[in-house]
């Protein structure tokens, strides 16, 4: 039986119990209440018609004195009250009082035919007779006066003991109210213990239930004794508990082997980054070094001074800070070097452009990132044109990245060709020969390493319109962005 069936039995039992106990009390009341009327009625019909004659017979003298309608219209009245009274007295007869009732009805009868023999009288002139016939009438409504008094005073007598037997039945019946009372008060108690507890009881083993589950004791089974709803919350309650149990069992194995995960991608990672490091050729070195050679030989040992500043500056940061991260100010000033080196190569050849954003420079990337990218340029832009061409480099902030664009008015490349230097797979295969030894998908490779994410870079260009390269630092690396989405 469920918890809303158990409330309905409960009310449905309460109800009836009162009214049971309404109608019994109804019943009796309206019993008593009858008896009462049907006594109290018995005296006020006597009485009234002892007024009643009284009235008559005072009439019956007005109207021999003065004899107008309204006496006479009084009399008849009178006499009508009367017949009718006679009619509900003769339902008053029982065994103790039927010859006492029978001679008062006569006595009424008498009455009623000594005042028409009086106004008979009095039409026939016959006023000493109907003077004779008042006084009867007076002495009949006095006889009847005193009869009635006979007659309550015999019914007060024999309605005595039903007094009494009403007055004991209402204690007897106040008796009984209270003991059934208190019987139905001890039931409806021990009814409601009983419902209460076939309630309380599986919500208590709940409530222990949901305490040690909440203390981190999985193992406890749940357990519900009853037939309701609150056993089949206790039945979800115990899957609950069996799939949490395994859940944590699940994660603890998944942690360990995460963990176990974890340890082995930081060496790899390790082994690759040093691996990538490892690449690097001398080849960028050997031509630094010949155009070196061809300005010492064409101008003056200034500006040769100037530049062998910058080769050193810049063999310097290639060999010293390649397995660190550096910031994107280093990277700038090691790009300037760069260009220095390489304006003096190709003179009036190259025309190179910076927009760099200075709020942006304190961003770490992983060493030798830039130059590698503004090389591949110089190597597709620049050196095939007799003419050179120009190069625009430039830093935004773009809100949770930093980008740094890389755009040059060569030949381009088609859409194929970028796909395939976007994908990982097939960059080294056609980008890796560059004069530094280290290729654009090194720099990629490194990049996405150190952010811990894929998207690192972007290019754009058709064939004929020139190359952008567009890469993306992002302010915060990998591990930290997913430990801010993991705490919010």
């Amino acid at each position: 039986m469920n918890i809303q069936k158990k409330i309905w039995l409960l009310a449905v039992v309460v109800l009836l119990i009162m009214a049971t106990i309404w109608m019994s009390l109804t019943f009796y009341n309206q019993k008593m209440q009858d008896q009462y009327n049907n006594i109290l009625e018995r005296y006020l019909v006597m009485n009234e018609l002892t007024s009643t004659s009284q009235q008559m017979v005072t009439a019956l003298n007005n109207y021999l004195l003065i004899p107008v309608a309204e006496n006479l219209e009084t009399i008849d009245n009178s006499k009508m009250q009367i017949q009718e009274m006679k009619e509900e007295v003769a339902d008053f007869k029982n065994t103790e009082n039927e010859l006492a009732l029978t001679s008062y009805i006569n006595l009424i009868d008498s009455l009623i035919e000594t005042t028409d023999r009086s106004l008979v009288f009095h039409s026939e002139a016959g006023t000493e007779n109907a003077r004779r016939a008042l006084n009867e009438a007076t002495y009949i409504s006095n006889y009847i006066s005193e009869m009635t008094l006979t007659l309550i005073d015999t019914e007060l007598k024999t309605y005595d003991r039903f007094y009494r037997g009403i007055i004991n039945q209402s204690e007897e019946l106040n008796q009984l109210g209270i003991w059934v009372l208190l019987l139905i008060t001890f039931l409806l108690l021990l009814y409601t213990y009983w419902f209460s507890l076939r309630i309380t009881k599986p919500v208590e083993q709940l409530t222990r239930a949901a305490s040690e589950l909440s203390k981190g004791r999985f193992d406890l089974k749940i357990e519900v004794d009853s037939k309701d709803e609150i056993a089949f919350l206790g039945k979800m309650f115990e899957h609950m508990r069996n799939n949490i149990n395994n859940l944590i069992s699940e994660i603890q194995q998944k942690a360990q082997l995460e963990n176990e995960l974890q340890q082995s991608k930081l060496l790899l990672k390790e082994s690759q980054l040093r691996s990538l490091q490892s690449q690097i050729n001398p080849h960028f070195l050997f031509n630094t070094l010949n155009t070196v050679s061809k300005k010492a030989y064409l101008e003056g040992s200034e500006e040769t001074s100037d530049l062998l500043v910058s080769v050193a500056g810049l063999l310097r940061y290639n060999l010293k800070h390649l397995d660190k991260s550096m910031t994107l100010y280093d990277e700038v000033n090691v790009l300037k070097q760069y260009i220095n080196i390489q304006k003096a190569r190709f003179t009036d050849r190259l025309t190179f452009h910076t927009e760099i954003d200075q709020t942006c420079l304190h961003i770490e990337i992983p060493g030798l990132t830039l130059q590698p990218i503004v090389e591949n340029a110089m190597i597709h832009a620049i050196e095939p044109n007799e003419d050179g061409g120009v190069i625009w480099f430039r830093v935004k902030d773009e809100g949770d990245r930093v980008t740094v664009e890389v755009e040059d008015d060569g030949p381009g490349m088609p859409k194929d060709k970028i796909q395939q230097i976007i994908d990982e797979e097939q960059q080294h295969d056609t980008m890796a020969g560059h004069a530094s030894g280290i290729g654009l998908s090194n720099v990629v490779k490194r990049l996405r390493l150190f952010n811990g994410c894929e998207d690192v870079i972007k290019i754009e260009g058709n064939k004929g319109n020139g190359t952008k390269v567009i890469l993306h630092i992002f302010k915060e690396r990998g591990v930290d962005r997913d430990d801010k989405v993991t705490t919010g």
